[in-house]
């Protein structure tokens, strides 16, 4: 089986989709691996170290050619994978909602797209989860990113000067990305509060010491869907938690957003109004915002400013950390594969029947057989 490892052609992507940990596996299974000149460069990897792993190094056309797999992070055009055989494993990122003209694309070259942020949320898919993986550095990052642009210290601190009183951090969200930026501000010394629509989080948010800050009034809403994903919520929660967040926000001086519904836009969480209750100087990160964002103003890309207040809206953020990122990408994708390997064709075996298979694949046979995108 040969894999092929593209370099990523959006400017703005750092990551890769294998590291020579996973090219060395790969090949220790038996698959040849052709990693594309320059593919490693933006996470920190040399093709010399690629190539002392054991893949062939070489330009885009040659690595694909008699491919078997084509790996990437975001899913390339149609038309770059020209040279491709038919029935061509593409697996990565592929943004099935946001890009559907490219899957219906796939399936017209007879391209088999493999969507890993499709992976089902069950025990035995934990391990190739790109979602988790890169939430997890998302969350990370969104703190630090916020405590770069915040003027001021994040724990309190007692000098001879006197005290500098701890930064108010709340988390609105509790994913895996808000889990990580709660833990990650309480390690910086802040004061953290959080909060979800799902009820089930409020243990978690008290386990890592954050204060949980819920709707308590307000029956029979538990906000959560399939797969753990949380769901939109009826109008009378979004009034009370509208009302509740807006008394709350205007003491804090850190807010990081991070909610996302599959397949919608970005709910809005924080309206213009609120903004304009904050302390000037004090900082919003939203996670959200290269999904229409959770904060009103906030612009993908940019950090802007309004009432005194900076919202910071990076693309890309598990990015900004290209080489954990990639590491753990790659390691998702090895996961996936290795999963299904048969030791003796030294080829994975995708059967059409397995729960993991049917959630990841979006086109076969020249067809999109992906339930969440046939049913729309």
């Amino acid at each position: 089986m040969k894999i092929a490892v593209l370099k990523e052609s959006d400017p703005l992507e750092t990551r890769v989709s294998a590291t020579p940990e996973t090219v060395k596996k790969f090949i220790s299974r038996g698959a040849d691996m052709a990693v594309e000149a320059g593919a490693g460069e933006t996470a920190g990897i040399t093709d010399s170290e690629y190539a002392e792993a054991g893949a062939t190094v070489a330009d885009r056309a040659a690595v694909i050619g008699n491919a078997d797999a084509v790996f990437c992070v975001r899913g390339p055009e149609a038309g770059d994978l020209a040279s491709a055989n038919s029935g061509v494993w593409l697996v990565g990122a592929l943004d099935p909602f946001g890009g559907r003209e490219r899957v219906d694309a796939y399936a017209k070259a007879g391209i088999d797209a493999l969507a890993m942020e499709f992976m089902p949320r069950i025990t035995r898919a934990q391990s190739m989860d790109i979602l988790s993986s890169q939430s997890n550095l998302a969350g990370y990052k969104a703190v630090l990113d916020a405590a770069a642009e915040y003027g001021r210290a994040f724990p309190m601190m007692m000098t001879a000067a006197g005290t500098v009183s701890a930064a108010r951090c709340f988390v609105m969200g509790v994913g895996v990305a808000g889990l990580q930026a709660i833990a990650t501000a309480r390690r910086l010394g802040a004061q953290v509060s959080a909060t979800d629509v799902r009820a089930a989080t409020k243990e978690q948010i008290q386990s890592l010491g954050a204060k949980p800050i819920f709707v308590e009034e307000v029956k029979g809403i538990e906000g959560e869907g399939t797969g753990g994903y949380a769901t939109e919520m009826s109008e009378e929660y979004q009034k009370a938690q509208a009302e509740l967040v807006s008394s709350h926000i205007a003491k804090q001086d850190i807010v990081i957003t991070t909610a996302l519904i599959p397949g919608r836009p970005a709910p809005r969480l924080i309206s213009d109004a609120q903004l304009a209750t904050m302390r000037p100087g004090s900082v919003v990160v939203d996670l959200a915002v290269e999904q229409g964002g959770n904060v009103e103003g906030a612009v993908a890309g940019e950090i802007v400013e309004r009432h005194g207040v900076r919202i910071v809206g990076h693309r890309n953020v598990a990015g900004r950390l290209p080489a954990d990122a990639s590491a753990l990408f790659a390691r998702n994708l090895y996961n996936f594969l290795s999963a299904f390997w048969d030791e003796e064709t030294k080829v994975p075996v995708l059967p059409d029947d397995d729960e993991i298979v049917l959630g990841v694949r979006l086109t076969k046979d020249g067809q999109v057989v992906n339930e969440r995108l046939t049913a729309n």
